[in-house]
């Protein structure tokens, strides 16, 4: 449990939300809550699998990933 007031306990989960609402909800409107849900679930599907990222030179956290440990699949 991260202390009050203190995001750098938390960094990983502020992180990804903070990235959820920037790249997915600042963007859309949304008609009712199960529509934000759906939007959600979505971006979650698509954060790690597919997501692009500069930092893994243009590949996927997963792709990433498998890159650097052959062999496992």
């Amino acid at each position: 449990m991260s202390r009050k007031g203190n995001c750098l306990d938390n960094a990983c989960a502020e992180f990804f939300f903070g990235t959820l609402k920037s790249e997915s909800f600042y963007t859309s409107k949304f008609k009712d809550i199960d529509e934000l849900k759906i939007a959600i679930e979505d971006y979650i599907r698509y954060y790690n699998p597919r997501r692009i990222s500069l930092r893994f030179n243009g590949l996927s956290p997963v792709e990433y990933r498998l890159k650097s440990y052959p062999g496992r699949n």
